[in-house]
């Protein structure tokens, strides 16, 4: 029997981080809410505070069971990278302390996954976020990929549900 659970899907950023929510029964998501949280400050602590104060809100407001975030990916730019991975230790940071399971899922797994090619555009993201969750208009760009990280693990963890079982693989067959 399919129970419903309920996912948030992190987009982090050190400017802009997105959020989306899930409700996610079987083969069957829908949107509850998404959003983009302002990340303001003088300082970079004053920064990943309000990442970590809003997502910990979020995540008391909406009780999700299960949280997915986006991995960090290499940019060209050595400070961009690690600006990025500050803000998504503050955003899993606020899951832990939550006591909120947490998958990580690459950004090329996460467009896979809800357009079908792994080098999906901004714009091709948004556009089958709107279609898949029957959004009346397209969401922000940090919001359509935060959704799409829930998305993501709601495909997945299905997979991993039957995985459960699953002693090892060898030779290339499951055990």
């Amino acid at each position: 029997m399919n129970t419903t659970i309920r996912i948030l899907g992190i987009d982090p950023g050190s400017i802009n981080t997105g959020f989306g929510i899930i409700d996610n029964k079987g083969n069957h998501s829908k949107h509850i809410d998404s959003g983009i949280i302002k990340v303001v400050g003088d300082t970079l602590s004053d920064k990943l505070k309000v990442i970590h104060e809003q997502l910990t809100s979020i995540i008391q407001e909406y009780n999700p069971d299960e949280i997915s975030v986006e991995k960090v990916f290499m940019h060209r730019n050595a400070d961009s990278a690690l600006k990025l991975g500050q803000a998504r230790g503050a955003a899993i940071a606020a899951c832990a302390i939550q006591e909120r399971p947490v998958f990580e899922y690459s950004a090329n797994q996460v467009k896979q996954a809800t357009v079908g090619k792994g080098h999906a555009g901004k714009q091709q993201v948004q556009h089958m976020i709107k279609i898949l969750l029957c959004l009346e208009e397209a969401p922000k760009a940090d919001q359509a990929d935060a959704l799409a990280i829930a998305l993501c693990h709601a495909n997945s963890r299905e997979g991993l549900l039957r995985m459960q079982g699953v002693s090892g693989i060898r030779y290339g067959r499951l055990q």
